[in-house]
This record gives C-alpha cells, sequence and structure tokens, in this order.
C-alpha cells in the first residue's frame, strides 16, 4: 500500500488500510509501505476537476518524513519495509518511460470517471496526468507486489498496475 505525500498529515481513511497491513502483518507477512515521493511531483489526478498543481521536492520530502512517523503508530516497523517509488521511477530512461506509456491507450485512459467526466466538460486533462495510473502501476511492478491495496478510488491505478504486471512477465496481484 502506498501514499503521495501531498499534505503532512495522513488522515483517518488511510487507517482502514494501515489496519489491514497491520493485519497482513500479523498473520507473518512483510509488509512494504509506499511513500509516493515521485508520483507526489505528478499530482494524483483521482477526483479531481482540475490539474493538481505540482508540489516542490523540499515540500514533498517533509510530508514523506511525517508519514513515516505516523504510520508507525499501527504498523509494526520491525515488519515493514518503506520504500520510496523515486528509486525505480528516476531511473526510467525517456525510452522506458514511453514504452510504458505504449502499454495504455487514450480511449482507456477515458474510461476513468474523472478523465471522462473532464473530458465531456471540457476541462482540461494534461498529458502528465496521464502518466500518474501508468507510473502507480509501475510500482507494482518494480515491488513484485503479490497483494496490493488501495481505496475504491484507487481501483483504476491498480488495476493497471495487474496489467503491467503481466507485460513485465509477473503474476498479477491481488
Amino acid at each position: 500500500m502506498g501514499f503521495d505525500p501531498t499534505a503532512p498529515d495522513l488522515h483517518l481513511g488511510h487507517a482502514v488500510g494501515l489496519r489491514k497491513l497491520k493485519d497482513f502483518q500479523d498473520l507473518g507477512h512483510e509488509v512494504q509501505f509506499l511513500i509516493g515521493d515521485f508520483t507526489a511531483s505528478i499530482g494524483d489526478p483521482t477526483g479531481r476537476s482540475k490539474t493538481r498543481p505540482p508540489l516542490t521536492e523540499e515540500e514533498i520530502k517533509k510530508n514523506a518524513q511525517t508519514y513515516r512517523e505516523q504510520v508507525f503508530k499501527i504498523l509494526d516497523s520491525k515488519k515493514t519495509k518503506v520504500m520510496f517509488n523515486s528509486e525505480w521511477c528516476r531511473k526510467l530512461t525517456s525510452t522506458e518511460m514511453i514504452t510504458l506509456a505504449g502499454q495504455m491507450n487514450v480511449a482507456r485512459m477515458l474510461e476513468r470517471e474523472d478523465f471522462k467526466n473532464r473530458y465531456t466538460s471540457g476541462q482540461t486533462i494534461s498529458i502528465h496526468e496521464f502518466l500518474y495510473p501508468l507510473i502507480q502501476g509501475y510500482d507494482s511492478v518494480a515491488m513484485k507486489a503479490d497483494v496490493e491495496l488501495g481505496g475504491q478510488d484507487q481501483r483504476f491505478n491498480l488495476l493497471v498496475g495487474r496489467d503491467l504486471q503481466k507485460h513485465f512477465g509477473q503474476e498479477s496481484q491481488i
């Protein structure tokens, strides 16, 4: 499960997923907690009626630090691997990014409710926003995730991760 550090505090809704991760830990599983520092620089377009303004790298780092502190109020730090998606995303070459983008088409992106609504109402959708689901999906590939938790608002992005895992020869996450 991952969160983009777009604000300094996790909220009560985050606790639902974190409690599920804790259940996995209690059953003996290793939990990977992803801090989406790279995806935070893109900005998750989910539920947005307009393009989200980008955060500075300093803002992202500051928020990420508070996330590390907060998740361990629920998760066991000894059974949690904290990861940052900048570890693999910053290494992607432009050719690799274009190849990744080639795994999705515009029609499929417009199946996303928020994109569809913005498109039909004539509101702007920036190209970089289309990259967000691909990068979040690529996180699943890089982490070799077998299970990924996320809110209903993240369903499209989670399904993109499953598709990308198939493309990269991995078994699709649950």
